[in-house]
C-alpha cells in the first residue's frame, strides 16, 4: 500500500466516524446523574475506597489520624518519607511525631531546591509517601489532589506506600461537587492539573491479568479523622 492509498483509507475511516458524533442533549439536566454520598459519606468513602482495593481508617481525632500513621510506618518498616507542605500535615504536627518514631521527613516543598541527585535520591529512596488531599469523594472512594506548591503529586506516586491524611471538611459527596468547587475557584485560576486517585496503582495490560503496584504505589492507605 503506497502513502495515497493509505491517506485516502484514514480520510474514508475519519468521515465514517464523525456521522457517529456525540450531541449533548440539552433536554436532561445537569443533576440527572449525581448520586450524593448517602446518609454517612464517612462511612460510604470508606466503603468504596476498601472496594478499589485501598486500606481506611476512620478515626476519632488528629491525635488518633496521627498515630495510626506511626502504625502504618511501623507496618512497612519505613525509615524515609516524602510528604507534603500543607496546612492539615502542620497542625496535626506529624512531622514531629515521625521525628519521634525514627523516620525522616523529607518535605516535597524543599525538594526542588535541592541538586537533581540529592531530589532523586531522596524520591526514589522514600519507603512512604505522605500527602492531605483537596477533596475526598464519597460517591467514588476517590481522592483528589490538585497539584501545588509544596503539595507535588509525585509524593503520591512515587513510593510503594502512599498515606493519605484526610479532615471531615475535604470530603464531599459525589464528583460533582468536586467539579463546582473547582469552578468556584477558576477566577484564582485554574490549577494546572487535578490528579483522581481511586485505590493502588493497578494494570491490566499485560496479558489481562490484574497487576497492583506497576505504576504507582502497591499500597494505598487513608486515615479520615472525624
Amino acid at each position: 500500500m503506497n502513502r495515497e492509498q493509505f491517506m485516502a483509507r484514514v480520510r474514508t475511516a475519519a468521515a465514517a466516524g464523525r456521522s457517529y458524533r456525540v450531541h449533548v442533549n440539552e433536554s436532561i439536566e445537569r443533576a440527572a446523574g449525581y448520586v450524593g454520598g448517602g446518609a454517612d459519606p464517612i462511612e460510604r468513602f470508606a466503603s468504596q475506597a476498601t472496594a478499589a482495593g485501598g486500606q481506611v481508617d476512620v478515626v476519632d481525632d488528629a491525635d488518633a489520624a496521627v498515630a495510626r500513621l506511626l502504625e502504618i510506618c511501623q507496618q512497612y518498616s519505613a525509615r524515609n518519607c516524602v510528604a507534603w507542605d500543607h496546612l492539615l500535615l502542620e497542625s496535626w504536627n506529624v512531622r514531629a511525631a515521625l521525628a519521634g518514631r525514627g523516620v525522616e521527613m523529607s518535605s516535597a516543598g524543599t525538594l526542588p531546591g535541592e541538586d537533581a541527585a540529592t531530589r532523586r535520591w531522596r524520591l526514589l529512596s522514600a519507603d512512604l509517601g505522605i500527602t492531605s488531599v483537596t477533596f475526598a469523594v464519597a460517591e467514588t472512594g476517590s481522592i483528589a489532589m490538585i497539584d501545588d506548591a509544596g503539595c507535588d503529586t509525585v509524593a503520591s506516586l512515587l513510593p510503594p506506600v502512599h498515606v493519605a491524611l484526610v479532615s471531615r471538611d475535604q470530603l464531599v459527596p459525589d464528583l460533582f461537587d468536586v467539579f463546582d468547587a473547582l469552578e468556584a475557584r477558576k477566577s484564582a485560576g485554574w490549577p494546572s492539573s487535578v490528579v483522581f486517585i481511586t485505590g493502588p496503582s493497578k494494570t491490566g495490560d499485560v496479558e489481562l491479568k490484574l497487576t497492583t503496584g506497576v505504576h504507582g504505589p502497591k499500597h494505598w492507605h487513608v486515615i479520615v479523622s472525624r
